[in-house]
């Protein structure tokens, strides 16, 4: 019991160790001991362990104001990287966006693909790449136009990944801890990182891309709203809606579009709508809701924010998402 309690100690000493050293980046024993409240006995040992490892490094020798000069230590943001996709539609297109992370959330790598159709054999390809450059990539974070159920891609607004086992094979082949996490969720998530007043709020975001259809994402106090098999916004099945994928009107645009915050709005009353869309005009889509809701009164209305770059909080999201991810999987281990 004595010896569980010891390791426990350790633990729990080496991670506070650890997630200072990540916010400070550089430190002496010393420093480390003040700033922790830990014994300079329990930080010399800790340390040494964190150098053998390779997640701290010796960095300069610090001069001391009379005593001798003390040894820097410096975190190694490039300990464990994360490699981050995502598949988008663009202007007709296929955009697969690869990113190489370190801990501080600094690109090492980004690249990108416009593909007619998505290509399973070169997103495999990409990652085989990927990590053969970076060894010390230890996740994968991907985000996609759909949802998961237990590793299947059980829906989406893209045909050819549903039921590809597409998700199987990349963590067949590579051996890492895949996250799969929805576009729309990744970017209102991205969105509300971005803008600290949302915290407390309720904030919805609905994208609308050019040739396939809308999906929803929701943040509640912080937290994304899933539901049953994360399937929360799945606006495409509302009854009445068009052949996203066919030409659709400008006009008829609008009016879809308005019915949609009418129920969202109605179900959910939410802080703020984002919306996210290309087709129009935002003047024209604004006009079309002030008119409607002349003709729809309701007891309360959400903001309308038009976000002009759904990739920007796609991205942001996603990568702090996995980001997380990373940073627990490196507490929950034990040297």
């Amino acid at each position: 019991m004595k010896k569980a309690n010891a390791t426990m100690m350790k633990h729990i000493n080496m991670n506070i160790v650890r997630e200072v050293m990540q916010q400070i980046e550089t430190a002496t024993k010393p420093q480390l001991a003040s700033l922790t409240n830990l014994s300079v006995v329990t930080i010399n040992a800790l340390i040494q362990e964190l150098c053998e490892d390779g997640e701290l490094l010796q960095d300069k020798i610090v001069p001391s104001n009379g005593g001798r000069p003390a040894q820097a230590y410096r975190y190694n943001y490039n300990y464990r990287l994360a490699l981050v996709l995502s598949l988008k539609e663009m202007k007709g297109q296929e955009l697969i966006s690869a990113v190489v992370i370190n801990l501080e959330n600094e690109v090492l790598l980004k690249e990108e693909s416009l593909l007619s159709v998505l290509n399973k054999q070169h997103v495999l390809e990409l990652i085989e790449r990927c990590i053969a450059a970076y060894p010390s990539i230890h996740m994968i974070g991907i985000g996609i136009p759909g949802q998961v159920v237990d590793g299947d891609i059980t829906v989406s607004s893209h045909d050819e990944l549903i039921h590809s086992r597409l998700i199987q094979e990349i963590e067949s082949k590579s051996g890492l801890q895949i996250i799969v996490e929805n576009d729309v969720n990744s970017a209102i998530s991205g969105y509300c990182s971005l803008h600290e007043d949302t915290k407390e709020k309720s904030v919805a975001g609905i994208y609308f891309p050019n040739r396939y259809p809308p999906g929803m994402g929701m943040m509640l106090n912080g937290h994304i709203i899933r539901g049953k098999n994360g399937m929360f916004g799945e606006i495409k099945y509302l009854p009445g809606s068009p052949d996203w994928k066919g030409d659709i009107s400008n006009s008829d645009f609008t009016e879809q579009v308005c019915r949609i915050l009418h129920t969202v709005n109605a179900v959910a009353a939410p802080h703020e709508i984002v919306i996210y869309q290309e087709r129009v005009h935002r003047e024209e889509l604004h006009s079309a809701w002030e008119q409607y809701i002349q003709q729809h009164p309701m007891p309360a209305l959400p903001e309308i924010v038009h976000q002009s770059s759904f990739q920007h909080d796609f991205d942001a999201g996603l990568r702090g998402m996995v980001l997380e991810a990373l940073k627990a999987s490196i507490l929950s281990e034990v040297i």
